[in-house]
């Protein structure tokens, strides 16, 4: 693996573990689901970014690899759908 590729990756996986951070500290405050679901996304985000770079994967083999991302974004797509879905009719 090129060292700029597990410099970029690095860089996006500590982005991404901020943001879960970020969220998880709404998540304290209000106790909402949302929340707490974007902060896993992300987290699942830090790491299909970080793995390829620890384990060497090369390329060609990535591929299972974003099943990871596939999960994170079927979360965040299930929580806003949840989310919506309990609304209280009154609103």
């Amino acid at each position: 693996m090129n060292p700029v590729e597990g410099l970029v990756a690095g860089g996006l996986a500590t982005g991404f573990l901020v943001l879960a951070a970020f969220f998880l500290r709404f998540w304290g405050r209000t106790r909402e689901r949302l929340f707490l679901a974007f902060s896993a996304a992300f987290a699942l985000m830090a790491l299909n970014q970080a793995l390829p770079v620890v384990l060497n994967i090369p390329q060609e083999e990535r591929g299972g690899i974003y099943l990871i991302r596939l999960a994170a974004f079927l979360l965040i797509i299930v929580a806003v759908i949840g989310k919506n879905l309990k609304r209280d009719p009154k609103a």
